[in-house]
């Protein structure tokens, strides 16, 4: 492999225009959906009932002041230019912000972590920091475990608000969309029309997306361009036609006047002016949409500079969609209904987006609009569905059944629970709250919650991932959070008038997801405190009355080193275990992917005759899992592959010491792919404590932890080449018979054994652990997918150990 064949692909870092300006394109339909659709409502919402538009103008203009300050100073300038670049390996996200800072600090909560993690391509540093750089913030936040709990709540939060916000954006988009329709009925039809249309219009939308969005993606795009050209078109028809010094009124002078006249009502009309940035975050957030299958090729192939290509790519084709169509759009659009509305102060119907559309295109505005909502709709239900994912896979949500709708197109999946629940609450919401008023009022808090969470999580990222002073972090968290903190307490201020959906939706999902991340990590101390040794493995024989039966068994466990208690248990009650024994830990590691060729980490339990063997797969939170027929038949490729090149090793080894003193624990961990390689891990203890404050520590409960630094031994042997062995053909016999072992074992059949577990309290736990652990966690564990459907394992093959966790 040619490391040095990115310096080859210089001319292609110039990428041509088409291309770029493509990805532009494209990403019209997916990010840009939801944010281009907030004309429909933003003024409608700041005016309904705070200030009143008077003939003197300063209300609309101080709007349309901070509209176009609040699109500038946000997405394009904290976006744009500034949140953008702190992409993870080109995924993006509030899930991406705290997976590059636990790479660069160690506040992982991840229990069982190891220092091979480190040595993954995704997992590596693009900006190394010198050996001798060291911050007090970092050191702080090592030292405080405290503050490494505080940080995954402060994810938490804004993971919970992302899923209040995928309720109500389709709920508020569909809503102004068919609201459309007051222009053309009378009062008494159009309250009973508009509902029930919004909510077959969501229903529609929420039963199709089992479908994938790749099956109609092919028109997103289309509909958001014509979209964005229709309002920008009617604005500056608008401007022309009824205010052309409307500009006038971008100045900042107009905000100050703004406040100075409607003061405290002025302040809390915020809440709707802050609409106006809905769907900021999905620039963000979707940045991985575009570049995950180059950045995937180019980790397989070795292309670094491809790599950084691409990522390049994916940020400049957002900066190009969002800075020269977008945001001009936007703007366009908000001066021409703020310039209609200047000459038109008794309007016969409240202010809103149709009132400024020229009657003669009122009805092919409407289909559009009600069309593009659909789109903008479909973006934050796909957010919505990834980022559960990813809390899925790193253990803080209960396992829900995930489909890939897409072969292809990576990202795209479907989550049927999730899916009808959103469907169900939405059309709650709508009914319930039946306005523009609450229905933004909840949004608006949504939103502004999920971006403070992003700027505390972007200000660590400045200090600790780009290793700039403290001082500019700061000014970041200051500038960006002063705005964000006006617009979000102005937002609280609607706490009884809709604002209290987003707390209470956070609220509910925070508990469900504390509950079960919490029982998750004791249920792993658990494990750690009662695993067995290795001896007692290898003591196991038909003197003890123990046989070996015909089979591969795949024992499923978390712990990366030891013998499960689950096996023991399986073994005490059926005495007897299969031919060929390999001790699966399926784990998650915080990055968006894992190549194919780093995924499996292998070596033995004990002797080679013992024929045990221990497996690590890692999934990055962005991965697909295999089914169970590729894993199966994958797995026993690379057990394969491993005892090949773990004989070559043996027969090339001069310490035959070091060898007999091998065959009696595990042998060092390796990664099998393309060339095999070695990682030296001098394993120390470590505490795995999460650090409640409410709870009894676990101080004494340790695992094998990443030291400070990483030795890699790289071996130059494909797997694939067995003439080599030919120098020693005892050896060489050896092997044969133990593939042949192996492939009798895999045509004999291959056993799926899992713990099926319970949890409880320990005696004289509190109240709050008892509820939550008896009674949350077994209800969630009861409704929720098992580990043996997560893994997809067939019924016929699987076998489970009945497990109690006193925690």
């Amino acid at each position: 492999m040619d490391l040095n064949f990115g310096k080859c692909c210089g001319s292609k870092k110039k990428e041509s225009w088409r291309s770029v300006m493509l990805l532009a394109y494209q990403s019209l339909g997916v990010v840009y959906g939801d944010l281009s659709i907030s004309p429909l409502y933003v003024f409608k919402s700041t005016f309904a009932e705070d200030i009143r538009h008077s003939e003197t103008n300063e209300e609309i203009f101080g709007v349309l002041s901070f509209v176009f300050w609040t699109l500038t100073l946000v997405p394009l300038l904290k976006y744009v230019f500034i949140v953008l670049r702190a992409d993870d390996n080109g995924e993006g996200g509030t899930f991406a912000l705290y997976s590059l800072i636990c790479r660069h600090v160690k506040v992982s909560l991840l229990p069982n972590r190891q220092v091979a993690d480190e040595a993954l391509s995704t997992y590596k540093l693009e900006h190394p920091p010198e050996k001798n750089h060291d911050s007090c913030v970092k050191r702080y936040l090592e030292k405080h475990k405290w503050l490494h709990t505080a940080l995954l709540l402060l994810v938490l939060l804004g993971t919970c608000m992302v899923i209040g916000d995928g309720l109500l954006t389709p709920a508020i988009s569909v809503f102004s969309a068919v609201s459309g329709l007051e222009m053309n009925m009378s009062k008494e039809h159009h309250q009973y029309a508009v509902i029930p249309i919004t909510c077959f219009i969501l229903i529609c939308l929420f039963a199709l997306q089992h479908f994938g969005t790749h099956r109609v993606g092919f028109v997103f795009a289309p509909i958001v361009l014509t979209w964005l050209l229709t309002i920008s078109g009617i604005g500056l028809y608008n401007i022309i036609q009824w205010n052309p010094h409307v500009y006038k009124a971008l100045s900042p002078k107009y905000m100050f006047m703004f406040l100075r006249k409607t003061r405290v009502s002025g302040w809390m009309s915020l809440g709707g002016i802050l609409l106006c940035i809905t769907g900021a975050e999905a620039m963000f957030a979707d940045l991985g949409h575009f570049n995950y299958a180059a950045i995937q090729a180019s980790f397989y192939f070795g292309l670094n500079a491809f790599t950084q290509c691409s990522k390049n790519r994916s940020r400049r084709c957002l900066d190009i969609a969002f800075t020269f169509l977008v945001y001009p759009a936007l703007i366009l659009a908000y001066m021409g209904q703020a310039a209609y509305l200047s000459q038109h102060h008794n309007s016969a119907h409240a202010i809103g987006f149709y009132i400024s559309v020229p009657k003669c295109v009122h009805w092919p505005v409407l289909m559009i609009a009600i069309l593009a909502s659909v789109v903008g709709s479909q973006a934050i239900i796909s957010g919505t569905f990834s980022i559960i994912n990813q809390s899925q896979s790193l253990g803080c949500f209960p396992r829900v059944k995930v489909i890939h709708t897409s072969d292809k197109i990576h990202g795209q999946i479907y989550i049927p629970e999730i899916n009808w629940m959103l469907m169900v609450l939405c059309i709650a919401v709508t009914i319930g709250f039946r306005d523009v008023k609450h229905l933004g009022n909840a949004s608006g808090l949504a939103v502004m919650a999920v971006m403070l969470v992003t700027t505390c999580l972007m200000s660590l990222v400045i200090v600790l991932c780009w290793h700039k002073p403290p001082i500019l972090a700061l000014l970041f968290l200051l500038f960006f959070g002063s705005i964000e903190l006006l617009y979000f307490s102005a937002s609280l201020t609607k706490f009884r008038e809709g604002a209290w959906l987003p707390i209470l939706l956070s609220l509910f999902f925070m508990i469900i997801m504390f509950v079960w991340h919490y029982t998750t990590i004791k249920k792993y101390e658990f494990d750690l405190q009662n695993k067995v040794s290795l001896e007692w493995l290898l003591a196991l024989g038909p003197s003890l009355g123990i046989s070996r039966v015909p089979g591969i068994g795949l024992v499923f466990t978390d712990l990366t080193s030891g013998i499960p208690a689950n096996f023991s248990r399986f073994v005490t009650n059926l005495p007897a275990f299969h031919r060929v024994l390999v001790f699966v830990c399926v784990k998650s590691v915080p990055v968006p992917f894992v190549p194919a060729a780093e995924r499996y980490l292998v070596g033995r339990v004990g002797p080679v005759d013992h024929r045990s063997y221990r497996c690590i797969v890692r999934y990055g939170y962005r991965d697909v899992h295999q089914d169970v027929d590729s894993f199966e038949t994958e797995l026993v490729t690379k057990l394969g592959d491993f005892i090949r090149y773990d004989w070559h090793r043996r027969t090339t080894q001069e310490d035959d010491t070091a060898r007999s003193n091998e065959s009696s624990s595990e042998s060092r961990l390796a990664v099998i792919g393309t060339v095999a390689y070695e990682i030296e891990e001098n394993l120390q203890p470590e505490s795995v404590s999460i650090g409640f404050t409410t709870v009894e520590s676990m101080e004494d409960v340790i695992e094998m932890a990443a030291p400070p630094t990483t030795t890699v031994k790289r071996v130059r042997f494909a797997v694939e080449e067995e003439d080599r062995y030919e120098e020693d053909e005892e050896a060489e016999a050896e092997l044969r018979s133990e593939l042949r072992d192996l492939l009798a074992a895999q045509e004999a059949g291959t056993a799926f054994i899992l713990g099926h577990s319970h949890v409880k309290a320990k005696q004289g736990s509190s109240v709050m652990k008892r509820l939550a652990v008896n009674f949350g966690y077994n209800f969630l564990r009861r409704n929720c997918r098992g580990p043996d459907v997560a893994l997809k394992v067939p019924p016929v093959s699987l076998l489970e150990v009945g497990m109690v966790y006193v925690i």
